[in-house]
């Protein structure tokens, strides 16, 4: 029986380890192909690891893009777009985890039925509307569409958080003169971090990377998102494989630094909350 748990360990970190090598090779790539020049990129035999490492790729992005602006801009709208949803969806998912009124129901199907529709359907209206409020070209204009179009969904997934959190907390806080308001903020919200939390990384990585409403409403190389500036680089003819993938390499850097800060802020805030709970 030892033998056999023995086996089966391996086997099991042999299939884990596979899943894990399938994972982060594309990832590994796209450095790697950073790192080459333009002649290796398209070498045959493929070349697993560069010859010549350099950072020519790098330099260029910036030297032929204004690439600082677009990572502001996208950093920027990203920002003021999750922290509009968050707000926005932790008060529409208090109101409907905490009171029942006529039409709850039908609100939280009309919620999931936006999700099943696709974007490309309201683009033309969309536009028509933009260009008459003379927002095109302007940052306010993505930050807008995305906190309308992420609301809905965030606005699920705070309700399901509130309903974990019993009424007996905002009862007591209430019970000792605080208003539902201040026992909201004062109370619950402290125990809901990790929901806001992980509402807020949704939004921040769905903005960080849209590209068909970026590319509809942005044209200004001022005003330019890293999706729209990355896009640029397929050509009529040619794909500039070696700025893609440095710009790839360059824009993945602060969501994964945002998922490595806030995972260890989860944590905390998953065992605070218990301690409370």
């Amino acid at each position: 029986m030892q033998r056999d748990h023995i086996w089966w360990q391996t086997a099991r970190v042999v299939v884990l380890g596979g899943f894990l090598a399938f994972a982060i090779f594309p990832l590994y790539w796209i450095v790697i192909t950073s790192l080459k020049g333009q002649k290796e990129i398209f070498s045959l035999p493929i070349r697993y690891w560069p010859d010549e490492v350099t950072l020519l790729n790098y330099v260029e992005i910036f030297r032929i893009s204004h690439f600082q602006v677009y990572i502001w801009n996208s950093f920027l709208v990203s920002l003021f777009a999750s922290a509009l949803v968050v707000v926005i969806a932790m008060l529409g998912g208090y109101v409907l985890a905490r009171f029942s009124f006529r039409g709850k129901r039908e609100v939280m199907f009309g919620f999931l039925v936006t999700q099943m529709i696709p974007i490309f359907i309201g683009m033309a209206p969309l536009y028509v509307m933009m260009s008459k409020m003379h927002i095109l070209n302007s940052l306010f204009s993505l930050i807008l569409i995305y906190t309308v179009m992420l609301i809905p969904f965030c606005t699920i997934i705070m309700s399901g958080f509130f309903q974990r959190i019993p009424n007996a907390l905002e009862e007591a806080a209430m019970m000792d003169g605080c208003s539902r308001i201040s026992a909201l903020f004062r109370v619950i919200v402290p125990i809901m971090l990790p929901g806001i939390a992980a509402t807020f990384i949704f939004a921040f990585v769905q903005c960080w990377n849209e590209l068909i409403m970026a590319v509809l409403f942005i044209d200004e190389e001022s005003v330019k998102t890293i999706p729209v500036a990355m896009n640029a680089f397929i050509k009529k003819y040619d794909i500039e494989w070696g700025a893609m993938s440095a710009a790839t390499v360059l824009s993945v850097i602060p969501t994964m630094l945002l998922f490595a800060f806030c995972q260890k802020y989860l944590v905390e805030g998953l065992t605070q909350g218990a301690v409370k709970g």
